[in-house]
């Protein structure tokens, strides 16, 4: 038997262009291709972006401007604007999205786990009872159940009342 996972959809990820450098920094250098990058927010210190490789539906990063792998060598006013954003984003995945939990995290360092390692980042994670099934753990493979897009456009929908409002 022939073991093949036919995904069509994948082929716009895969011929995308490359970014070249800090992921990170070339989003925040940007803002002009904000929808296109897929940001939810950008303020002066930090923006809010969707994970392209989501753990599941909905799941964003906090990141600061500044480029550092280094959390102890970010000022203390933009860490405590990222802890204020995280608990504004915690609050929009779970009135707004409808979460019935949430896990923040940041893997600091590639020994960590850390994806993108040049440059912290702060995740957050909706997460519901029973999200999680045995291909994962088996097959190594996530399977995100819903259109990426139409995820970005609802969370991104619901920033104006629970992150920028004040």
């Amino acid at each position: 038997m022939n073991n093949v996972l036919y995904a069509p959809w994948r082929d716009e990820y895969v011929k995308q262009e490359k970014i070249e450098g800090c992921v990170f920094c070339h989003i925040s250098a940007h803002a002009a291709d904000d929808e296109k990058l897929h940001v939810l927010y950008r303020d002066e210190k930090c923006f809010m972006v969707m994970n392209r490789y989501p753990y599941t539906p909905g799941h964003f990063m906090i990141i600061p401007h500044k480029h550092t792998d280094k959390l102890e060598a970010l000022e203390s006013d933009v860490w405590l604007h990222m802890a204020d954003l995280a608990q504004k984003g915690v609050r929009l995945l779970r009135e707004g999205f409808g979460a019935q939990a949430v896990n923040i995290g940041m893997n600091l360092g590639a020994a960590a786990g850390a994806g993108i390692a040049e440059h912290i980042h702060l995740h957050l994670v909706p997460r519901w009872e029973r999200d999680t099934n045995f291909i994962t753990s088996i097959g190594e493979t996530r399977v995100y159940s819903t259109d990426f897009e139409k995820i970005y456009q609802k969370i991104k929908s619901l920033v104006p009342h629970y992150i920028e409002a004040e």
